[in-house]
């Protein structure tokens, strides 16, 4: 794909499912490359120079961590407060989004149905897109190294979403149509906080907003802000899974911790952040 400019094209998920049934890599790009079709449907454009690793992505314990957690109704006030951010977009039916860092696909799955997007969702991790592919069929589901690039052509997507995960201001930037709109989710300085202080000792409030609205005032005004924040109770495996879903949260010394912690009520706590992308003659005059 690198090289030749090949982007994916919109492909039905009926199409992406009798091609896996068959065994054979239907999509091509147009220097004439085979993308591979997983049973599940999903497509991995993953290149071995995208990756140090050969398992590249999240652990499989922290991908199922969060797939429990979002089961059992951790997501929920993210996902609504997301929804509400959606609905003041005023989106036609059928308007394309795309999810960088989609994981297992929850929230994407959930918001795409709601909305009726058509939406795709682009991972590093295999393993997690496998398991939104297997969940959701309706959505485009992509293994890629988001890093190095968006396989999708200038200004195709009306809105993409950056759910906790990283994210290219200038491919966001690259790949949304004029007026399109790009939706951050970082978490709030008292996200997770009553867990960090147990198991930590302390619960450093980090404010990420003023850095993540300087990294992309270049390419995007900024046009809303939300919080999505509930506190709920936890039992002593739904404790772990949280710590485990965190990037930091699999040393054996705080694993254990939590085990004697027994139920307890945290935090969840999001920041969400509108942009809209300016035009690509201002955003050159920013720049």
């Amino acid at each position: 794909m690198r090289g030749c400019g090949a982007t994916i094209p919109a492909v039905a998920a009926a199409e992406r499912r009798a091609a896996a049934d068959t065994g054979i890599p239907v999509l091509r790009g147009p220097c004439g490359h085979c993308f591979d079709i997983a049973r599940s449907g999903y497509i991995n454009l993953l290149q071995p120079q995208d990756s140090r690793s050969r398992d590249p992505g999240d652990a499989a314990d922290a991908i199922a961590a969060r797939r429990r957690l979002l089961d059992a109704g951790a997501g929920t006030a993210l996902l609504e407060t997301l929804s509400a951010v959606i609905t003041g977009l005023a989106l036609p039916p059928g308007a394309r989004a795309l999810d960088i860092g989609s994981g297992e696909g929850s929230l994407l799955g959930a918001l795409a149905a709601r909305f009726d997007l058509e939406a795709a969702g682009v991972d590093l991790s295999a393993r997690a897109v496998d398991l939104a592919a297997r969940r959701h069929p309706a959505v485009l589901w992509l293994v890629a190294n988001a890093d190095r690039g968006l396989p999708f052509a200038d200004g195709s997507i009306d809105l993409v979403l950056s759910i906790t995960a990283r994210r290219s201001p200038a491919e966001c930037s690259r790949v949304l149509a004029p007026g399109g709109h790009l939706v951050i989710a970082v978490p709030a300085p008292d996200d997770l906080s009553e867990l960090r202080e147990a198991v930590l000792g302390s619960a450093s409030r980090e404010d990420r907003l003023a850095k993540l609205i300087e990294e992309h005032a270049a390419r995007f005004e900024l046009v809303g802000q939300r919080q999505s924040r509930e506190r709920r109770p936890f039992s002593a495996p739904q404790l772990e899974d949280l710590l485990v879903s965190t990037y930091r949260g699999g040393r054996s010394g705080r694993r254990e911790r939590v085990k004697e912690l027994g139920n307890m009520e945290v935090t969840l706590s999001h920041e969400i952040v509108v942009f809209r992308a300016l035009p690509r003659s201002a955003e050159g005059a920013a720049g």
